[in-house]
């Protein structure tokens, strides 16, 4: 098991729902800070959520589990992870979530800050990528101090339909899904590998590389996954809760690791203005670069359109 970093760490989990109590237990489980803090509204449901977490330190690297219904618990944390808003019905489109919960992180974020005025602010309430615009209109924070979990989650989605159907690892794939966090976004196909082979060209023995028809329907997958899990248990929660811990831990350890992560684009791929995912080094103090991928044309225009999505739901918003 993994301790935490040297430096005594804090992270607050705000929403104790089912995407917040799970990535509050994979920080623990992976040993991500000295002290995980749940904040929600609903006093009996986060007390619950605290006791039964904490009833199991004794099977996790050395830390503290604490929690309320009072803001101040956040005090002095060193990343807040916002979790709470409506959840996505099934049928419903992240965008769709767009106004209720807008107007949740118009109001909570500017709390957050007031008591943790350090943070860095990572967003994995959907539709993330519009949250993540709005939170950092509202807060004032540099722009690197602000981003969503966007497409990390779709990512490793990719990886793993695309190992199962090459018959490799997961972990030997290597391939970033981009733009909106939803049914926009944009699977790279173009620089996906295996190994260090150009995923055109891979193929076991035996097997043929995939096709287009093949890659089109992972791509589908990727995008409807979310609603099928919705639709079989009510709502998306560990493979989340796994995803936003890797965004934190690469944060509270300092990593500079690449992860398609959602955050203020200021020129990148030709687009300005607009929170989208593209593979960016994330470390202590949040987002340090965000990277330019090679891109087909067809995937840049396709991120475009993903943009031009996102933007006109931010503008509806009056955001």
């Amino acid at each position: 098991m993994t301790e935490p970093v040297g430096h005594p760490t804090k992270v607050a989990v705000v929403g104790a729902g089912a995407v917040g109590a799970t990535l509050a237990y994979a920080c623990l489980i992976r040993g991500v800070a000295h002290e995980v803090v749940l904040y929600d509204l609903d006093a009996a449901k986060v007390e619950a959520e605290v006791l039964d977490l904490r009833h199991g330190l004794q099977f996790v690297p050395r830390a503290q589990v604490t929690g309320g219904s009072e803001v101040s618990v956040c005090a002095g944390a060193d990343v807040v992870v916002v979790t709470a808003g409506a959840k996505q019905k099934p049928g419903q489109t992240r965008l769709e979530l767009a106004g209720t919960n807008t107007d949740i992180v118009r109001s909570l974020v500017p709390q957050l800050l007031e008591v943790a005025p350090d943070a860095v602010l990572v967003m994995v309430t959907n539709p993330v990528d519009v949250l993540t615009y709005a939170a950092l209109r509202v807060c004032g924070l540099p722009s690197s101090r602000v981003l969503g979990s966007g497409t990390v989650l779709d990512s490793s989605r990719l990886r793993d339909l695309v190992a199962r159907e090459v018959g490799v690892a997961v972990q030997s794939v290597h391939a970033f899904v981009v733009g909106e966090h939803g049914d926009s976004e944009v699977a790279l196909w173009s620089s996906a590998s295996v190994g260090s082979v150009p995923l055109d060209e891979f193929a076991l023995p035996g097997r043929a590389p995939l096709d287009d028809a093949a890659k089109a329907r992972i791509a589908r997958e990727v995008v409807t996954a979310a609603g099928r899990i919705i639709e079989g248990k009510g709502a998306t929660n560990y493979a989340i809760g796994l995803a936003g811990t890797r965004v934190v831990e690469a944060v509270v350890r300092g990593e500079d690791r690449v992860l398609p992560v959602t955050s203020l684009l200021t020129g990148t791929a030709g687009l300005a203005d607009v929170c989208l995912s593209l593979p960016s080094v994330v470390g202590r103090g949040g987002v340090r670069a965000v990277l330019d991928v090679p891109l087909s044309a067809a995937e840049r225009d396709a991120l475009h359109r993903s943009a031009d999505a996102v933007r006109d739901v931010a503008r509806s918003l009056g955001i």
